[in-house]
């Protein structure tokens, strides 16, 4: 088995479900004790807040699509995905109504992937190049 390949579908999993906005599919991802370390502000740490985030990603775009630019991984079940994501905002998004614009941002995420799924999570978006594309 080669564990190297694994982590990384697995990380690579969790930007198809933020896509598809299957909230569902996150528990086959996400352990339940999942630790986010940067969570959307109200939001919980863990497998509920990112459920939250996906639901708020599927409300507020269609068309969404994450491209994985790079990944690797560090070799003790750290995996490092640097991505970008298009969509057309379509819905509410975190107050911000719908623009019908296309956006493109990108971000990096560190996952830590044991037996198959995410037990911790560090991201960083780039809000900024999406506020800066939904706002006059």
């Amino acid at each position: 088995m080669n564990t190297t390949l694994d982590s990384r579908a697995v990380a690579a999993r969790v930007y198809q479900l933020f896509d598809s906005g299957d909230v569902a599919g996150l528990d086959d991802v996400l352990a339940p004790s999942l630790v986010d370390h940067n969570p959307v502000p109200g939001a919980a740490s863990g497998i509920d807040g990112m459920r939250m985030l996906v639901a708020a990603v599927r409300d507020g775009f269609t068309g969404t699509r994450h491209e994985v630019i790079y990944q690797g991984e560090t070799g003790d079940g750290w995996v490092v995905s640097h991505w970008r994501m298009t969509a057309t905002h379509t819905g509410d998004w975190f107050g911000t109504p719908a623009t019908g614009r296309p956006v493109s941002f990108t971000g990096t995420d560190l996952m830590h992937v044991t037996d198959g799924q995410i037990t911790e999570i560090r991201h960083v978006e780039e809000l900024l190049q999406l506020h800066l594309q939904l706002t006059p």
